[in-house]
């Protein structure tokens, strides 16, 4: 379902949800980082794989339950505990050393074309993503933050979409109102949240579009809105 969001005028801004419609993971998994469990068997080399697995389950438990994205120590710190690891301050340091993004992550085919041709346009964009506030540095080693005139990151202000504070910060710090703004997340029940709070209002399905919410199976068919 693609139907159009409204007279061409009223939408001016695109607010784009990060993991899932911007960027995606090397090799499949969001956290903790691909290079993980290198880096703990450096300091505990006995830990198997089944023990990682079990840790990451617990680790993950650990995102769900949280009502905004915990901090990377806190984080760590609980994936450590369930493998029997002391936490100690090289260690976490170590999990949270700088490395380039292009080496754990990496844009999708459709990006930089369609945020290139949003730009040229002159639709204004943003970001709302449940994410760690390293996130614009992260799209800055991708090569994507110069299209971003705002971050809305649920670390940063305490708190994870649907809550409304998520939306309303992105539009808020573009100076327009939620009707002016068109909310893309591969989340449709986020995307519905977005739509009642006034926004228009896309999922993105690359595999396949969803019939109940307005969705996108490419990035790209958001330059035949504007």
């Amino acid at each position: 379902m693609t139907t159009s969001p409204g007279p061409a005028t009223m939408i001016r801004a695109v607010l784009f949800d990060s993991g899932g419609v911007l960027m995606q993971p090397i090799g499949g998994r969001w956290n903790p980082r691909a290079d993980f469990e290198e880096t703990v068997l450096v300091h505990a080399p006995s830990i198997t794989p089944q023990q990682f697995a079990a840790a990451i389950a617990a680790g993950d438990h650990f995102f769900a339950a949280s009502s905004s994205t915990p901090g990377y120590d806190d984080y760590h710190r609980v994936v450590l505990r369930h493998l029997g690891v002391d936490a100690t301050p090289e260690l976490l340091t170590d999990l949270r050393r700088e490395v380039p993004p292009s080496t754990f992550l990496e844009t999708y085919p459709d990006v930089e074309e369609t945020l290139e041709g949003l730009n040229r346009r002159g639709v204004r964009m943003a970001v709302v993503s449940d994410a760690w506030p390293n996130l614009p540095d992260l799209h800055a080693g991708l090569g994507i933050s110069r299209f971003f005139e705002a971050y809305a990151i649920s670390a940063v202000l305490g708190c994870n979409k649907p809550d409304p504070r998520m939306y309303h910060h992105a539009s808020t710090a573009l100076g327009l109102a939620p009707a002016q703004c068109l909310f893309v997340d591969d989340d449709p029940d986020l995307v519905t949240a977005a739509i009642r709070l006034g926004y228009a209002g896309r999922t993105m399905c690359r595999d396949s579009a969803v019939s109940d919410v307005p969705s996108l199976t490419s990035l790209t068919q958001l330059l035949d809105l504007f």
